[in-house]
C-alpha cells in the first residue's frame, strides 16, 4: 500500500494561513520598532538606538542603559534648575 500525502505548501490555505501571519508579524516588528523609537526619542538618545532592540541580546543591553543610567533629558533638566550635573 503507497500512500502519499501532499505537501502542505500546496494547499491554498496553507499558504494564505502563513502569509496572514507573516503580514501580522511584521506589522508588530513596526510597531514595536516605533515605539522604542518614541521612548528613546523623549528619553533623549538617538531614535537609532531602538533600531538595537532588534538583536538578541544587545536589547538586554539597551533596556538595562534605559532603566540604570541618567538620560540627557534627565541631565539637561538639572542643568537648568542649576543642580549640580554628573558627567555621562
Amino acid at each position: 500500500m503507497n500512500t502519499t500525502y501532499p505537501h502542505p505548501f500546496s494547499r491554498p490555505e496553507f499558504v494564505s494561513i502563513l502569509i496572514t501571519e507573516g503580514f501580522i508579524f511584521l506589522l508588530f516588528i513596526a510597531l514595536m520598532i516605533f515605539v522604542n523609537w518614541k521612548i528613546a526619542v523623549k528619553a533623549g538618545y538617538k531614535g537609532a538606538l531602538s533600531l538595537l532592540m532588534l538583536v538578541p541580546m544587545v536589547n538586554l543591553v539597551v533596556m538595562l542603559i534605559f532603566a540604570f543610567t541618567d538620560w540627557p533629558i534627565e541631565r539637561e533638566l538639572r542643568r537648568a534648575r542649576g543642580e549640580p550635573v554628573t558627567p555621562g
